[in-house]
């Protein structure tokens, strides 16, 4: 299931607080993003204790309990971990994921709040959470009687929000710097393959064997141990980019330097994957700092864009591929940089040759 709207971590916990008080939710979103974790926080806030019951794992005898003979007559004892009678959070886990025959067995709790003849309590919340097809994750097509029964909620992936958590949540100070640089890393589609692809939750694993590892990574002898943690957690792509930002950790050579003159591109070819990266750097930095219209830039930021395109010269001078790779469109053929300094650089590239090689 796709949705052309969406939220952001940040914007959940209010959607939740007002919907799912009142009519059961279902939050769609890749894997690894966080949907799990953020809904036991919006429990807690509620101070909400949270049953996760995880559809993979259940049968259909685990929701609506066994018979017993009461009086004379038969009747289905639900779980303890369901019948309880406190207001409590029923989180449905991987619901989608479940056997029809068990998601079958959702539909009066979901609708009705009952099963059987006991009912949730009043201030009760059901929450379900699920993967997409279209993620190569588990998941079962979900009935038109159950999703009719759910409020859907889109959630996305924000380099943004998840920054603001990570900062108070002791994320290694690496991983925090570097997708600060690239927001773009934070998440990445589920591969077709059976390979590490990056999320939120893979991120935060890297930070915690990062942190297991302590001080030995921070040499050069924990580049290897770095290496293996890296490419067992990310994307190969990120992975690669991580360890040539690592480079610029351990040698103290960032793009800011090559901003003030203070350092030139590398141009060893063992430093290619430095270059690679700091040039993807640059180019998340003018797609930041340059507005739409020139009319709207300061005298600080023409000046930056003029210094911009000196370095492109210098750049072009180690590597024309990866120079062109600064201004290129993006997959979907849409510029990333504004169109009056790719103008203002083609015209003004002549001049900075010429300039550079004495003309």
């Amino acid at each position: 299931m796709q949705s052309p709207v969406t939220v952001t971590p940040a914007a959940l916990p209010d959607v939740l607080l007002h919907v799912a008080v009142v009519r059961p939710v279902f939050v769609w979103g890749a894997p690894g993003i966080g949907k799990s974790s953020m809904v036991r926080r919006f429990a807690d806030g509620l101070g909400l204790e949270c049953v996760s019951l995880l559809g993979t794992q259940l049968a259909p005898e685990d929701l609506i309990g066994v018979p017993q003979i009461v009086d004379g007559r038969s009747r289905f004892c639900p779980p303890e971990s369901i019948a309880r009678d406190t207001p409590y959070c029923l989180f449905l886990d991987e619901l989608n994921a479940a056997s029809p025959d068990v998601q079958k067995a959702f539909y009066s709790l979901i609708l009705d709040r009952r099963i059987g003849s006991y009912e949730l309590p009043a201030g009760s919340v059901v929450i379900g959470a699920g993967n997409r097809a279209t993620d190569n994750a588990l998941a079962r097509p979900m009935s038109s009687a159950l999703a009719n029964r759910l409020v859907h909620v889109h959630l996305r992936a924000s380099a943004a929000d998840w920054l603001t958590w990570a900062v108070h949540a002791g994320i290694h100070p690496w991983i925090v710097e570097y997708l600060t640089q690239r927001p773009d890393h934070l998440w990445s589609a589920p591969p077709k393959t059976e390979e590490p692809f990056s999320t939120p939750r893979s991120w935060h694993m890297l930070s915690d064997t990062l942190h297991s590892y302590g001080d030995t990574v921070r040499g050069e002898r924990g580049v290897g141990v770095v290496e293996l943690l890296v490419y067992g957690t990310l994307t190969p792509a990120h992975a690669s980019g991580f360890l040539a930002y690592m480079k610029t950790v351990r040698n103290a050579y960032g793009l800011d330097a090559i901003l003030k003159g203070d350092a030139r591109w590398p141009a060893a070819p063992a430093d290619r994957d430095l270059l690679y990266f700091l040039a993807e750097t640059f180019r998340a930095r003018l797609a930041k700092e340059l507005p739409a219209d020139k009319r709207h830039a300061s005298p600080a930021v023409r000046q930056f864009a003029f210094r911009a395109k000196s370095l492109l010269v210098e750049l072009a001078e180690v590597s024309l591929e990866i120079a062109q790779l600064v201004i290129a469109n993006d997959e979907d053929g849409n510029p990333q940089l504004p169109g009056w300094f790719l103008v203002d650089a083609a015209r003004d590239m002549p001049r900075l040759v010429a300039a550079r090689h004495g003309g």
